[in-house]
């Protein structure tokens, strides 16, 4: 499975996902209104790899910590977004429960209470 192939299947077995395309890339949004992770493919650099929305402080933590892997991305990394690289080893375990919290930043409770029947 490639990489995008990866993100699309991780973003997707989450409630009320929906993915359609914005500033060119693929992009996934909560009850097809809010986006929570982004695709970045060579979007602003010569790298690939996703933006997505973060809790308070785990940006700067991680970024800190593992420049290799992890960045503060264009646009949205003011607001604590984190970028995560692609194009290096991923720790997809890791990855994953990123991409949860990425989700329960954007998504309202009651999708939350789903998630965490499941």
């Amino acid at each position: 499975m490639d990489v995008l192939e990866r993100v699309r299947s991780l973003c997707l077995a989450l409630p009320e996902v929906t993915e359609r395309s914005s500033h060119g890339e693929p992009t996934w949004f909560v009850r097809d209104k809010k986006t929570f992770v982004m695709y970045a493919d060579q979007h602003h650099d010569d790298r690939v790899g996703v933006w997505m929305a973060a809790p308070p402080g785990v940006q700067e933590s991680l970024v800190a910590d593992d420049p290799e892997h992890f960045y503060r991305p264009p646009y949205v990394g003011h607001r604590g977004w984190l970028g995560v690289f692609l194009d290096v080893d991923v720790d997809w375990e890791h990855f994953e429960d990123l991409v949860e919290n990425a989700y329960r930043q954007i998504a309202p409770k009651t999708l939350i209470a789903r998630l965490d029947e499941s």
